[in-house]
């Protein structure tokens, strides 16, 4: 059985490794040719941050797969020799030795990306002492409400033959949750968050959403420039909990028309109840992995050199999520991308066609994206259609010449 997990895992790296090495010479090739939506300068600019973006996740994906030998040969018998092999305490510390070693080894990447990458092109404004900062408070998190749930997974494993679907009960439950207590609980404890300024933006934005029949906590603006350049809004929260997030450099950038065009969008996939469908789609998921991982053989454990715990059984869900996550994205993107043209409709419909277009045009220059995937990419990894097709969607005409001067006039 464990060869079998191995196998798979190789495969999973190994297309992975290909998926990024074919975007890669895509993207080399696309940014020689003519430039589509950026000016000719900041299309190389999107190029070369794809590609040193791509070759960093090959790196990542070598380091995934070492990772994973390291774990089922020697690291979980290691830790579980470390931590002990009985009760609540023992597990939890066997679970979170397991995150720790994992968060250790894969923190390079993040600090490069962060420090190194996204500076060199002018997004990332973080800090090392906002960085370390945010840094604390997720791992407080996670020690806190890690905690809990996996105290829980953990009296169910040792309680119940059927521990799986009463897992499946609780984590499914901590998304609902999770997704309820963002807005208000979770995302204020990084970002500032204070009620838009703008009387007449705020009014229009009530407005369209009474038109829709939603209530919401509020309308808010966030700090997020204080750690990226780049712009973005959202919808957050379910129930008495939903609020209207709206990031300060989208506000700095996009005038009143197209906040509302991008407002309209998000206010389709409400009114199309794509968040309830992703819960539930989500839910799907998550039941069949655990029926799978909560089936596996107890031979699995004996050949990974381990006492089959409730602390290793949570361990090993996991260390294969990956697996299986990597399978569920294309369904997931499918849908996915299916939603967002939806909801481009309805953001034009609400807010206006050229308004969007403008706002498309203004997100894509401003967060530097790269118009153009390579279709396999596009299958395992897009959520949202490439940009140049939810604007042709839109009507908009891609092959006029793209320099700084038309961009600009049209976005006016």
């Amino acid at each position: 059985m464990l060869q079998i997990l191995i196998i798979a895992f190789t495969l999973y790296t190994l297309i992975k490794i290909y998926v990024s090495v074919m975007q890669i010479g895509y993207i080399s090739d696309a940014k020689r040719e003519d430039a589509v939506l950026l000016s000719p300068a900041k299309y190389v600019i999107a190029g070369n941050y794809a590609i040193k973006k791509e070759r960093i996740t090959i790196a990542e994906s070598f380091v995934e797969y070492f990772l994973f030998l390291f774990w089922v040969y020697k690291g979980f018998s290691w830790l579980q020799n470390l931590t002990g092999f009985s009760g609540i305490w023992a597990n939890l510390l066997f679970i979170f030795g397991y995150l720790a070693i994992n968060f250790i080894v894969t923190l390079p990447f993040d600090i490069y990306k962060t420090f190194k990458l996204d500076k060199s092109f002018h997004f990332s404004k973080t800090t090392p002492k906002l960085y370390l900062i945010d840094t604390l408070k997720s791992m407080l998190l996670t020690v806190v409400i890690g905690g809990i749930v996996f105290s829980l997974i953990i009296y169910v494993i040792e309680n119940f033959s059927n521990w799986w679907i009463w897992t499946f009960i609780i984590l499914f439950g901590f998304i609902v949750v999770t997704n309820m207590l963002y807005p208000t609980v979770i995302a204020p404890l990084f970002n500032k968050f204070k009620p838009i300024e703008d009387e007449e933006l705020k009014s229009d934005i009530e407005r369209i959403m009474k038109s829709v029949g939603l209530d919401s906590d509020g309308i808010f603006s966030i700090d997020a420039s204080k750690r990226d350049s780049r712009l973005n809004a959202y919808f957050g929260g379910l129930g008495k909990s939903k609020r209207v997030v709206l990031f300060d450099t989208l506000l700095e950038k996009l005038n009143k028309d197209e906040i509302i065009a991008i407002l309209g969008h998000e206010l389709g996939h409400y009114s199309h109840k794509d968040i309830f469908k992703n819960i539930a789609t989500i839910g799907i998921f998550l039941f069949v992995v655990l029926a799978i991982i909560g089936n596996l053989p107890t031979e699995l454990f004996t050949q990974m050199g381990v006492v089959a715990t409730s602390g290793a059984k949570v361990a090993l869900i996991m260390l294969l999520m990956p697996i299986f996550s990597f399978v569920y994205m294309p369904i997931m993107g499918l849908i996915s991308r299916h939603n967002e043209y939806e909801a481009d409709k309805f953001g034009a419909k609400i807010g206006g066609k050229n308004y969007l277009i403008s706002a498309l045009l203004k997100l894509v220059n401003e967060n530097k994206a790269f118009p153009k995937s390579h279709p396999t990419y596009i299958f395992f990894y897009y959520t949202h259609p490439p940009v140049i097709e939810r604007l042709k969607a839109l009507g908009y005409d891609d092959t006029q010449k793209n320099d700084d001067s038309v961009i600009l006039g049209f976005l006016k």
